[in-house]
């Protein structure tokens, strides 16, 4: 569309408000005969400026700072118009003023967005949910005040750089509190909440491109550790006169027999059992995760793990099965218990919930589907996972049996010969 405004922007000297001899730059935005004027606050000699040629005069090093600063913002304020022209607004000096100040309401910050969402999805996700979004925004903050010294930045700032800078300031962030540092995944996590907050923006027209259309992010897969049939039979014959080591115990197993995740145990209550389609007892309750519904049928070491905690611990909230503690003593507590049986490798209490899928249902047969819908897994592939660490199992068995067979036939064909 060919623009029918007139557009002129010129540069000069307000010497009012300043010492004597003395000027501030302003520029001023004139479209169809109405001015706009802006102060861009740099104040200069009078009789250092060429008024011919609205610029500072001479070579010196000051000079050729001035004059760069000038072209740099004429044309931040041509972009300005212009985009007011692709947007096809009726364009007015005021509004090209606004645009290139970043007043307009086209112009949301990263503060804007982030404010917005936590409003936004509040009542939608679950409280620890949002708090891992809060901790990745923390992060955002801390790199946009430290790398970029500012302490906010337009959306139509965000490009692939600065993605990329956030990565490799997170990479490099050494906490103060003597933990390690931040790993990929928990890397790419954070990464990957902004992903889903620009997601929005994109949607909210809060900003014409998405920056993350080049990323590619770099999940490492990792081996889910899981308990042998073995060492799951040392944790159940492991005896401690530590009550904090008995109730830990206790709750790991309740999680390798039921599959349920440390935070579903510590809410299940009473009017989670319930009598099933077979008339047995089952776990009938819903993933704080992800609110999706689960049906376990208790195995018979659960329920007597039910009953030993009704009747060997003390409890404050008697509506819950079990006491309550929190899940980083459990897993200090999980390694001290891993120790005393000779388990060396990091146990930890999502192992148990691998141990459920591979040791405890799938290698005695279980189909996956049941599994997974045990496992409360919204999508089959989640639960394959498990199904390909029995298949490694089961490789890892045959190779042996394997072997032994290949030393007999060849003992036979030595003896024959011989």
């Amino acid at each position: 569309m060919v623009s029918s405004n007139t557009y002129s922007l010129l540069t000069w000297l307000y010497t009012q408000k300043v010492e004597p001899g003395f000027a501030t730059i302003y520029f001023r935005i004139t479209i169809n005969s109405k001015r706009a004027n802006i102060s861009l606050n740099k104040k200069v000699k009078i009789d250092s400026w060429d008024n011919s040629k609205s610029k500072f005069k001479g070579n010196s090093n000051e000079a050729r700072i001035i004059n760069q600063y000038l072209k740099e913002e004429e044309s931040k304020i041509a972009k300005a118009y212009q985009e007011l022209e692709y947007e096809e607004k009726l364009i007015t000096a005021q509004l090209v003023k606004a645009r290139y100040l970043g007043t307009d309401q086209k112009h949301k910050s990263l503060q804007d967005l982030i404010t917005y969402h936590n409003q936004f999805v509040e009542k939608k996700i679950h409280k620890d949910t949002l708090r891992s979004y809060k901790t990745s925004q923390k992060y955002l903050w801390s790199y946009i005040n430290e790398k970029l010294n500012t302490s906010n930045i337009y959306l139509k700032e965000l490009d692939y750089q600065f993605l990329l800078g956030f990565e490799t300031y997170l990479r490099s962030y050494q906490p103060t509190n003597g933990q390690l540092k931040i790993q990929n995944n928990t890397v790419m996590k954070h990464i990957q909440r902004l992903r889903k907050m620009i997601k929005m923006a994109v949607e909210l027209e809060w900003i014409n491109k998405d920056p993350f259309i080049r990323f590619s992010p770099t999940i490492e897969k990792k081996q889910r550790e899981y308990l042998t049939e073995n060492e799951l039979n040392k944790i159940q014959n492991y005896h401690s006169k530590i009550e904090r080591l008995r109730l830990v115990k206790d709750l790991f197993l309740f999680s390798c027999y039921t599959g349920l995740s440390y935070i579903d145990i510590r809410n299940l209550s009473p009017d989670n059992i319930a009598k099933g389609i077979d008339g047995n007892n089952w776990i009938i309750t819903k993933r704080q995760k992800t609110g999706i519904s689960v049906k376990v049928p208790l195995l018979e070491p659960a329920e007597k793990l039910i009953k030993s905690s009704t009747e060997n611990y003390r409890k404050i909230d008697f509506n819950k099965i079990f006491p309550t503690i929190s899940n980083q003593k459990v897993n200090s507590y999980l390694k001290e218990i891993a120790d005393c049986c000779g388990i060396t490798k990091n146990l930890t209490f999502h192992m148990a919930r691998h141990t459920f899928a591979t040791t405890v249902t799938l290698s005695n047969g279980i189909p996956i589907e049941t599994v997974s819908k045990m496992l409360g897994h919204t999508k089959l592939t989640t639960t394959q996972i498990y199904a390909k660490i029995i298949d490694k199992k089961v490789s890892e068995d045959m190779s042996i049996l394997r072997n032994k067979f290949s030393e007999n036939s060849h003992l036979a064909r030595k003896n024959k010969v011989s």
